[in-house]
């Protein structure tokens, strides 16, 4: 009875009853998820030190990246007025006046939607706007089955629902002192679904691309960190460092593969990079609004925070 009462029977002196070693000598002992851990912390310590002077600009940049592929839609389908008209109508076989108003509609829309996320002005209708221009283009255009543009244009509305949930970071419906339970969930399932949707793009890298875009073993390379750092970004695993290596990524692939300004100006190929340089260079807004709130409370990042 007395053992019973005593340490012996808890096992609170450190002693292995097995005679395996003790807690204490289990626990120094870290593993390699912590050692992860640990160096990703530094490296996010490190990162957010030398980004801290453009850290408060993040939110803009991030945001007109995003709708910058839509600005420069508009004023493609301006600058080639004549060009859509014939594709449409003769093409598509889209009657003459419906042809007209579906691309007079597109611009207003973009220019209006994009100006809206931009000056942080009503973002719910603005990115309702711009999903409705994605969807419309694509009837439109005969682009619905075309596999490469379905992912860019599904990680163009992930990076479109972190607007949403970068505004909503922001906005404050209920009166002070009063729960915001409904909110909070809110912005929580739409940054979720933002992180998910934004590595799409990444998706159509590996299985996607021409004869000129593949790199060897250096487009292997990219692929194998780069899927890494998808995962991290998906279940939320130190997501600000893996986005921040998706954003460089992302950016000097783009310029290297899609280098339009270098391409002649009666090159088949130079609008579709053209494009593509745009549609990049959105995702990148999606990834950098990332780093700027973070993954959100479903991710392994706030559960640690929990746990």
């Amino acid at each position: 009875m007395a053992q019973i009462r005593g340490t012996a029977g808890y096992n609170l002196g450190h002693q292995n009853p097995f005679g395996g070693p003790g807690s204490a000598s289990a626990q120094s002992d870290p593993s390699p998820l912590d050692q992860i851990r640990e160096q990703t912390s530094k490296i996010e310590d490190w990162l957010d030190t030398i980004s801290e002077p453009v850290k408060p600009y993040l939110p803009a940049i991030g945001r007109f990246l995003i709708v910058v592929t839509f600005l420069e839609d508009a004023l493609r389908i301006i600058t080639q007025w004549s060009d859509q008209l014939t594709y449409l109508h003769d093409y598509r076989k889209i009657p003459s006046g419906a042809t007209h108003l579906f691309l007079l509609l597109n611009v207003i829309a973009m220019t209006i939607s994009s100006i809206l996320v931009i000056i942080r002005k009503h973002s719910e209708y603005a990115v309702i706007g711009l999903i409705g221009v994605v969807i419309t283009q694509a009837l439109g255009y005969g682009l619905i089955f075309d596999m490469n543009f379905f992912l860019r244009n599904l990680s163009v509305m992930g990076g479109l629902l972190m607007v949403l949930s970068d505004s909503w970071v922001r906005k404050r419906f209920a009166p002070a002192g009063l729960p915001q339970i409904d909110e909070k969930d809110r912005k929580m399932y739409f940054q979720l679904a933002g992180r998910v949707l934004l590595i799409f793009l990444f998706i159509g890298f590996v299985f996607g691309g021409n004869k000129e875009s593949r790199w060897g073993i250096g487009r292997i390379l990219v692929i194998m960190i780069g899927f890494v750092a998808c995962v991290m970004v998906i279940v939320g695993f130190k997501a600000k460092w893996s986005a921040v290596l998706l954003v460089v990524i992302l950016s000097i692939f783009n310029v290297i593969v899609n280098n339009f300004w270098t391409m002649h100006h009666a090159h088949p190929h130079k609008d579709f990079a053209k494009y593509d340089f745009f549609q990049i260079l959105s995702i990148v807004g999606g990834l950098l609004l990332l780093v700027n709130m973070g993954p959100g409370q479903f991710s392994v990042d706030e559960k640690k925070k929990v746990y």
